[in-house]
């Protein structure tokens, strides 16, 4: 490949790509063109995305189905960060023998969504995003709602992989009683993690704080329903810092105005969070914009590693491929 080789790096919404990783060694060789703002749909990223020869793509951000990579003609690679990307259609990468290559997480970075759960719980417990508007408006305590310890309180954890354990040991050291629920998951293998098993349907009616840690698939679609939020204490928080369609939106949006629930919310049905979306207005709500894993110690991971993976891919040794029967074509 020459210096003609055109790569997009997509979904810096935060902009922090540039700053992340030295981009020299690929710029020198190749015309780099970030793209902070999301897509308006798969014909906008088709027209933008139709020149370039690498995408280096952020996680899910961006959809990948095969309906957009088979409009990308001069696509011969794609970076994802991260080791799985339900978004993105491998398999027709693998069809055109276009490589998919990964990127690789650091040693305490894989925490960090649960550390932004727990934040958002304690927010929720104690109205901190009231009290900071409030505060910042000129007043004090007056119209911030009361709060509650978490001490004491039941904590449900849904899904108990190594996200939904590190939020069993955050309950745990708050003094919270945990217990836990995911399909499959075995009453030993929820107290190795010091929570204790239950059925959806207990934790559901027993929990002050449920906290969702699960993989987006077509089983977990809509895990959470409109018979599940009405099973939910009065008052008790909903933490999703998994996936927004693991709950059913409408339904928790009904539950908010009723004042059933308090949800703190860090994902989303859509995103970007569309500007006028009833979120945005929504009571009885924490939301962060999608920043589970947006710590500095992530984008040092991701960044240089992406470079890495375009560099090899241009001197036609490529690292990180996921699906090495790409290569083959």
């Amino acid at each position: 490949m020459t210096k003609t080789t055109r790569v997009a790096v997509l979904d810096d919404w935060q902009g922090v790509a540039r700053g992340a990783a030295d981009w020299t060694p690929l710029q020198r060789r190749a015309e780099v063109v970030f793209f902070a703002d999301a897509f308006a749909d798969a014909d906008d990223a088709a027209a933008k995305l139709a020149d370039f020869d690498i995408v280096l793509s952020m996680r899910e951000r961006t959809p990948l189905p095969a309906s957009l990579i088979n409009r990308l003609g001069k696509l011969r690679m794609l970076g994802m960060t991260g080791a799985r990307n339900a978004s993105l259609d491998t398999a027709a990468c693998t069809a055109r023998g276009i490589p998919v290559c990964s990127t690789q997480g650091g040693q305490y970075n894989d925490s960090a969504t649960a550390e932004l759960a727990l934040g958002l719980l304690i927010a929720a417990a104690r109205g901190l995003a009231a009290g900071d508007a409030m505060i910042r408006a000129g007043g004090f305590q007056m119209g911030v709602p009361v709060g509650i310890g978490l001490a004491g309180k039941t904590l449900g954890v849904i899904g108990l992989g190594k996200l939904g354990g590190y939020m069993t040991a955050y309950g745990r050291a708050l003094r919270m009683d945990v217990i836990a629920w995911s399909p499959n998951l075995s009453a030993n293998k929820a107290a190795a993690a010091g929570a204790k098993g239950v059925s959806k349907e207990e934790l559901l009616a027993t929990s002050d704080a449920i906290s969702i840690h699960m993989v987006l698939s077509e089983r977990s679609r809509g895990l959470l329903g409109a018979a599940d939020i009405a099973r939910m204490k009065h008052g008790a928080i909903l933490v999703n810092t998994s996936r927004g369609p693991i709950v059913d939106e409408a339904a928790m949006l009904r539950a908010l105005h009723e004042g059933k629930i308090v949800a703190a919310l860090d994902v989303y049905d859509r995103e970007p969070l569309p500007p006028d979306h009833p979120l945005r207005k929504a009571p009885n709500t924490v939301l962060s914009p999608h920043l589970g894993y947006c710590v500095r110690e992530t984008w040092d991971g991701f960044y240089p590693q992406m470079i890495e993976n375009a560099l090899a891919f241009m001197d036609a040794k490529p690292v990180r491929v996921t699906n090495p029967e790409a290569l083959k074509s």
